[in-house]
């Protein structure tokens, strides 16, 4: 019988039915073994409906939408698929550091009202050699250990903060090790985030943490949008110059809305921000070839869990009390 079953966004499973078969199930029945997930909200409450239910695997990398403790209580695993799109996220967070240090959407803004008397002239004096440039990288596991090797690469000067990383992990990228996350964000040129969305970094980047921040600095964020504490703190800080630009991928609210005076300003291309805001609409992870490789290897992991064998990126290892025929 169809055991496994798609909770949402994948209108034509095509790609699980070439791993899965008959396996994939149409429908929601309680005779569901595994969940595969984007957005839905997995909890007590969905998972009572489910007595069979040995695993749920998210497409994604962000887990924030699962209940681990209540799936550990119940002997259930709990999987992400985080070994996708890392060349993908780490390709758009180093392109939006390039386009921070050498000014391109801000020149590509001001050169329309450029006469032609004055072209070439009109250079922006902030801009700096890459080398002069420091980065700092907020969280350096896959992506910004990529983003970290990538930036060394174009000769910026690079530093992390991450103390969930093995000493040591720093002379292997090459790059500096930051103890403190206030010393790296008073040193850094350029902050990109990298990390999870936790208890610890929910509205991490807030108005003290931008305060923090060396004067004039620039802010990347393709992690998880509510890492952002809110728009108005990014508002404040832009208007002010106490932030050079932003790049962002991920909101807290998808899409931002479109009424905050930041957004405004960015749909209406008012002179004030002049290019120095950059926003993607959460598409950092995507390209057909990361797509692809995301739902074929959650599939592959779902079929790992039916076949009784343990399953890759296993979230809550560690707090299962009870295993579902292991």
């Amino acid at each position: 019988m169809s055991s496994v079953y798609i909770t949402d966004y994948i209108d034509h499973p095509d790609i699980e039915k070439k791993v899965l078969g008959d396996l994939l199930s149409d429908t929601l029945h309680s005779d569901i073994k595994v969940l595969l997930v984007w957005h839905e909200k997995i909890d007590d409450a969905f998972m009572d409906h489910l007595p069979l239910l040995q695993g749920i695997v998210r497409y994604g990398v962000g887990h924030d939408n699962l209940d681990l403790t209540a799936a550990s209580e119940r002997g259930i695993y709990a999987c992400n698929t985080p070994d996708y799109g890392t060349e993908e996220v780490a390709d758009t967070a180093t392109a939006m550091i390039l386009n921070i240090a050498r000014g391109v959407t801000c020149y590509d803004f001001l050169c329309r009202n450029y006469t032609d008397g004055s072209w070439q002239e009109n250079t922006l004096s902030h801009i700096k050699r890459n080398s002069d440039i420091k980065i700092g990288i907020i969280g350096c596991g896959r992506i910004g250990g990529s983003v970290a090797m990538r930036a060394k690469a174009l000769n910026f000067q690079v530093a992390m903060y991450d103390p969930y990383q093995p000493r040591g992990y720093e002379k292997m990228v090459g790059i500096e090790r930051i103890d403190c996350l206030e010393e790296l964000l008073g040193q850094s040129d350029i902050v990109s985030v990298h990390t999870p969305l936790t208890q610890e970094t929910r509205g991490m980047i807030d108005q003290r943490f931008i305060t923090a921040m060396k004067p004039g600095a620039s802010l990347v964020n393709t992690a998880r949008g509510c890492i952002l504490n809110n728009l108005n703190d990014l508002y404040h800080a832009l208007r002010s110059s106490q932030l050079s630009s932003c790049a962002f991928d991920v909101f807290p609210d998808e899409p931002p809305p479109h009424n905050h005076p930041l957004i405004t300003a960015w749909r209406n291309r008012e002179p004030w921000l002049n290019g120095r805001l950059i926003i993607n609409p959460h598409s950092a992870y995507f390209s057909s070839q990361a797509y692809y490789e995301m739902r074929h290897k959650a599939s592959h992991n779902a079929l790992r869990i039916l076949q009784n064998e343990k399953p890759y990126n296993w979230l809550n290892k560690g707090t299962m009390q009870t295993l579902a025929k292991v």
